[in-house]
């Protein structure tokens, strides 16, 4: 829904006096009352309007807080004319001050109630403190008084359908179109709000006429659209695109549905066509890559990525970022032969290239091939021996093979190239961690801190490390609830917290947070094994054989010692 939120600024020209008028009397007038200010008051006025005028002028020459005196001192010299406080109160808004430009308002509406102006800078201000309900107010008002406010039924319509009150909504609206018959977004809005109630006839038919009013705006062609799309009308269907892409051509939205729309008919030489030029187009036109990423690389979407991008490869066979979006679409399908065969041809001097390098990894380890992940990784490298990240990856996959000598010596290669990379870091810890070498990977998760202290893994991983270790117990606590600040819903933390409290033999705490821990993350059998540990230790039998075994059911790596638990906990409760 398009939400109309204007901006209004009060203004008054006061014609008389840019117009060689020289009777004064006549400029400051009673907004309400509308009459002129006597002769005898005749030096209050002249003095009011010199200091409204050098408020003007210091505006003009950019000194907003001198013409904030100047409007404050004219008020005082005429505190009965509603105009010149609803200008004060604008000035008070404009330096951000709506807490006093909206005493001012209340001062105005409260002896001059119908003084529309002020209902409306009212209503404006309301709107953007979010207190809706005013807002309502002073809108609904301000129209029953004056119903040429054309942007006030804007807002107060949008304020209607955003509170889904579609009954209001379509009352201000029709107003709208009453009083203001060539007013575009009340046609559209009238048709958004039949549309939302499923009178589609009476939607097109405000659509339409949005259309005569405006044929140059998309937005009725494309709320159309999804009314034919829905009525499952191909040919009304093929014609809006058309329509769409007379108007703009140059609409890529546009033109990939209706070449999808063609493929998904049949018509493939059509579809092929407009892909083709696409593909041509977006050698130079990097926006229309961005387009295929945002509306197609999703997972719901995989299918018609791969009819989009494959036509377009026609029209550039060897485009790196299309290659790439290609292999994604085709991971994203779980084709991964076809996947890895497009990321490959992506160039090292692409933007995607470092991306196309990790997935590729990515598909030979998902594929249990980290063989050949490593094969492929290193010719990689020697391609790009100063990349980090490429020895990042290879550490990892030697970790994943638990070969900690090798896995060492690839992150140390790419700490050499930069002693300051926070994940060859933090991996390098991890690698010691497994290697058994806790001392220096309690090292590695210090200097991560170190270089970024707000790094919840590492704060998570140090304070995990020490609980099971089972020292440094209120370090531990307060590292796993820093990391807990940063990532309040992380599963793995919560559970870092709850084992911590569990290794003080502060039980009942510790449950509070394993039972949250397997809320944020059920499938876990780490996670579930702490929980049975838990309930054992407070001699909850039956939960504890619960736990456990539902840890199994989760493939936990420590079966034997599980089961030895369960066995133990049976045996004792014999």
């Amino acid at each position: 829904m398009m939400q109309i939120v204007g901006r209004l600024i009060v203004v008054l020209l006061v014609h008389t006096f840019f117009t060689g008028c020289t009777d004064i009397r006549h400029v400051f007038r009673d907004a309400e009352e509308n009459t002129p200010i006597a002769a005898t008051e005749y030096e209050q006025p002249l003095n009011s309007y010199y200091h409204y005028t050098r408020a003007q002028l210091s505006l003009k020459n950019g000194r907003p807080d001198q013409a904030l005196q100047e409007l404050n001192r004219a008020v005082e010299l005429d505190p009965h004319t509603p105009y010149l406080q609803v200008e004060l109160a604008q000035l008070y808004l404009q330096q951000k001050n709506s807490q006093k430009a909206l005493e001012i308002l209340d001062q105005v509406l409260t002896t001059h109630p119908q003084n529309v102006p002020a209902l409306v800078l009212r209503g404006n201000i309301s709107q953007r403190v979010k207190d809706i309900d005013a807002a309502t107010q002073a809108y609904e008002k301000a129209i029953a008084l004056d119903t040429g406010q054309e942007r006030v039924y804007l807002m107060l319509g949008g304020i209607y359908m955003d509170a889904g009150d579609d009954t209001s909504a379509h009352r201000v609206y029709s107003q709208l179109v009453e009083y203001f018959p060539g007013s575009y977004a009340g046609r559209f809005f009238l048709g958004k709000i039949y549309s939302d109630q499923g009178k589609t006839a009476e939607a097109e038919a405000e659509f339409k006429k949005a259309l005569e009013l405006e044929p140059e705006l998309e937005e009725a062609r494309i709320e159309l659209l999804s009314i034919y799309k829905a009525r499952g009308d191909d040919q009304k269907i093929l014609g809006m695109y058309q329509e769409i892409l007379k108007h703009n051509p140059d609409n890529v939205d546009a033109s990939m549905e209706l070449a999808f729309f063609y493929h998904s008919r049949g018509s493939f030489s059509e579809s092929e066509r407009i892909l083709t030029f696409l593909g041509e187009e977006s050698l130079q036109d990097l926006e229309i890559i961005r387009k295929v990423i945002r509306k197609y690389l999703d997972p719901e979407k995989f299918d018609a990525a791969g009819v989009i991008l494959k036509g377009m490869l026609k029209g550039a066979p060897e485009s790196s970022d299309l290659n790439y979006l290609m292999g994604v679409a085709y991971d994203g399908q779980k084709r991964f032969g076809e996947a890895a065969h497009h990321l490959k041809k992506v160039q090292t001097e692409s933007r995607f290239y470092e991306n196309a390098v990790v997935h590729i990894t990515s598909i030979y380890q998902e594929d249990g091939k980290v063989d050949q992940a490593i094969d492929y990784l290193e010719e990689v490298i020697r391609l790009n021996p100063e990349n980090p990240e490429f020895l990042l990856y290879m550490g990892s996959l030697y970790e994943e093979k638990a070969q900690f000598e090798t896995a060492e010596k690839y992150l140390f290669k790419g700490l050499d190239i930069d002693p300051k990379h926070v994940r060859l870091r933090f991996r390098l810890g991890v690698v010691y961690d497994k290697w058994n070498r806790k001392t220096d990977s309690i090292r590695e998760m210090k200097t991560v801190i170190e270089l970024d202290p707000e790094n919840a893994s590492a704060l998570n991983y140090l304070g995990y490390t020490y609980a099971d270790m089972g020292i440094h117990l209120d370090e531990a606590e307060a590292l796993i609830k820093k990391a807990l600040n940063f990532k309040p819903d992380d599963g793995y933390i919560t559970d870092s917290l709850g084992w911590v409290y569990f290794k003080m033999g502060r039980f009942e705490e510790a449950l509070k947070y394993l039972r949250r821990a397997v809320e944020l993350t059920p499938d876990d059998p780490i996670i579930l094994e702490h929980l049975g540990d838990i309930y054992a230790a407070l001699d909850d039998t039956g939960n504890a054989i619960k736990y456990y075994r539902l840890s199994l059911t989760k493939d936990n790596q420590e079966r034997e010692a599980v089961e030895q638990k369960i066995e133990d906990l049976l045996t004792g409760s014999q």
